[in-house]
């Protein structure tokens, strides 16, 4: 039997609660949400309501947003209890006709959800939402965890770059430096 996993929210940083309205607490179950904006005007969104619109997972027991989710093993009665508090909201404060109806459109929610964590447990997928054309796009990206950088570095500086090579098809570059000649320059007249 396949082991069952699902989005959870995930904050790594007190952003979500600046950039949303309304931010989902760390570790509710997450479905993409865009059924939260398919009657509204994209177009006139602006502010938090934009950048719920643009990245935010939504948790099921708040309906609040997230930017980033986690891939979590999940059991079937937490599978089946996302699913009840997500019928739950479609129903009472989304309009769904009757719990059946919600129950139903919840779980086609979480099924596509769990769609989206075919990557290892514990693996951080952001998403980003757009309109083109009337219809509602969501692209998703798995985040990877960097190696550990510079040995003895702090963490803003581990992965510091002085320099970044860029190919380039011509032949001579138009500026040159020797950087190991001005290093012994500057060596040997002490500076």
């Amino acid at each position: 039997m396949r082991a069952l996993k699902l989005p959870r929210t995930l904050r790594l940083d007190p952003s979500d609660t600046f950039v949303f309205a309304h931010p989902a607490e760390p570790g509710e179950w997450a479905v993409t949400g865009s059924f939260l904006f398919w009657d509204q005007d994209l177009s006139a969104l602006e502010g938090k309501a934009r950048a719920a619109f643009r990245s935010g997972f939504v948790g099921v027991t708040s309906l609040g947003f997230s930017t980033l989710v986690v891939v979590t093993e999940a059991s079937e009665t937490e599978r089946d209890a996302a699913v009840e508090d997500l019928a739950r909201h479609l129903h009472e404060r989304l309009g769904a006709p009757d719990r059946v109806t919600a129950r139903a459109a919840a779980r086609e929610e979480l099924d596509f959800a769990a769609s989206l964590c075919g990557v290892p447990v514990g693996s951080v997928v952001a998403m980003h939402r757009t309109q083109t054309d009337g219809e509602i796009t969501e692209a998703f990206r798995t985040l990877h965890q960097r190696d550990a950088g510079t040995p003895g570095a702090d963490r803003l500086h581990a992965h510091a770059r002085a320099f970044r090579f860029v190919e380039t098809d011509e032949e001579e570059p138009e500026e040159r430096a020797d950087l190991i000649g001005l290093a012994r320059a500057s060596a040997s007249s002490g500076n």
